[in-house]
């Protein structure tokens, strides 16, 4: 199995849900990671490529193999901080 997705990375659960309430009501997700995503994939918009099970932390790997498809899921806490996570599909 592997799935693509695009998220989001920030140090602060008020700056994630602050996000998180901008994409809800239609912000650009793209343009968001750009500007806000601590993550070296917010240069691609999020991007994260294809995953495969195991390659990211467990509670990132729950919402990539587990939830909905093209629904925004977080703020997600993990080591590296708050990540806002969209699922583009799955293999």
């Amino acid at each position: 199995m592997k799935a693509g997705a695009c998220h989001i990375l920030v140090k602060d659960k008020i700056l994630a849900s602050q996000l998180k309430q901008q994409l809800d009501k239609g912000g650009n997700f793209q343009q968001l990671a750009k500007k806000h995503s601590i993550c070296p994939s917010g240069k691609r918009g999020g991007d994260l490529g294809e995953i495969k099970p195991g390659q990211m932390v467990k509670a990132f790997d729950n919402v990539v193999f587990k939830k909905a498809l093209l629904t925004i899921h977080g703020p997600v806490k993990t080591q590296f901080g708050y990540h806002l996570i969209k699922v583009l599909y799955r293999s």
